[in-house]
């Protein structure tokens, strides 16, 4: 197994995961219940790693781990608000925004200058984001998709970005199962502090497809460290855009969604601008 193998792993992974909250959404199951229980499959995993790997569950900066772990569930609101409400091809392309997000603050908090490739990512990315976005604030655009999950899916892509700064904050003094454990850690409380009396006791389809939505992002992001660990991080991260093209088809075989004219230019004008990054990334020097 190679690290561009394991990264189309990881975004089919995540794409199914992407339908199986659509289809939770669907049924009825509340928002945060989706959270909810996709926390309580992360912390029984991250716990398992933890003890094979003898390292203290809450780490040593504990202040930056729990902003990960809020930046994280924060973001998980707006990018599933955004699946349930959107297209999943629409949803996932607003996801990808998050390179941009990661790029300005890396630059601001951690003194990382862009490269070339990058700054041309960000702005094909834009530019994929204006074809999609601008029909929302045409006339008569509110009666054919509202705008609040469009907002809601950038907002996630915010958090993301804020979550990948400080994961790159971290990982020079934390096990990785450290960090991921964060995320549940503020989730599971918090998703039932702000919606835990609105949670349903679903029917045994309804568990089938929660217990999906943990187990496949679990997957994703195993088979994403497996990726980083076997390849360049630029190369397998170029892959994952992959994700894109997994959720369009999954969407159409399982929902009947056919994406519309400004999704397909945005989407592709994104997808161009990953593969001129990947492109344009400097080879690292096999002299020495």
């Amino acid at each position: 197994m190679t690290g561009p193998r394991y990264m189309v792993i990881s975004a089919l992974a995540f794409a199914l995961m992407a339908a199986l909250v659509k289809e939770a959404g669907q049924l009825g199951i509340p928002l945060l219940q989706i959270i909810f229980v996709r926390a309580l499959v992360s912390v029984v995993l991250s716990l398992i790693d933890i003890r094979r790997a003898r390292v203290h569950p809450l780490g040593h900066r504990r202040g930056l781990l729990f902003a990960r772990g809020l930046s994280g569930f924060l973001a998980l609101i707006g990018v599933f608000y955004a699946l349930i409400h959107l297209s999943m091809a629409q949803a996932t392309v607003l996801q990808y925004v998050h390179p941009v997000f990661t790029a300005l603050l890396a630059f601001l908090f951690l003194a990382e200058r862009p490269t070339s490739a990058t700054l041309t990512c960000i702005a094909l990315s834009l530019l994929g984001l204006a074809c999609i976005v601008a029909p929302y604030w045409m006339v008569g655009a509110a009666a054919q998709a509202p705008l609040w999950p469009v907002l809601a899916g950038l907002g996630g892509a915010f958090g993301s970005g804020v979550a990948y700064t400080l994961v790159r904050k971290l990982v020079t003094t934390e096990h990785p199962s450290v960090i991921v454990l964060y995320f549940p850690l503020v989730c599971a409380p918090g998703t039932l502090l702000l919606g835990g009396a609105d949670f349903i006791w679903p029917d045994a389809h309804g568990w089938w497809v929660l217990l999906g939505v943990g187990c496949f992002t679990q997957l994703g992001q195993l088979a994403l460290t497996k990726a980083m660990q076997r390849d360049a991080a630029s190369r397998v991260t170029s892959l994952s855009y992959v994700q894109i093209i997994f959720a369009a088809v999954i969407g159409w075989l399982a929902f009947g969604e056919i994406p519309n004219q400004a999704t397909l230019l945005g989407g592709g004008l994104i997808l161009f601008g990953a593969i001129v990054s990947a492109w344009m990334q400097p080879r690292p020097d096999q002299t020495g």
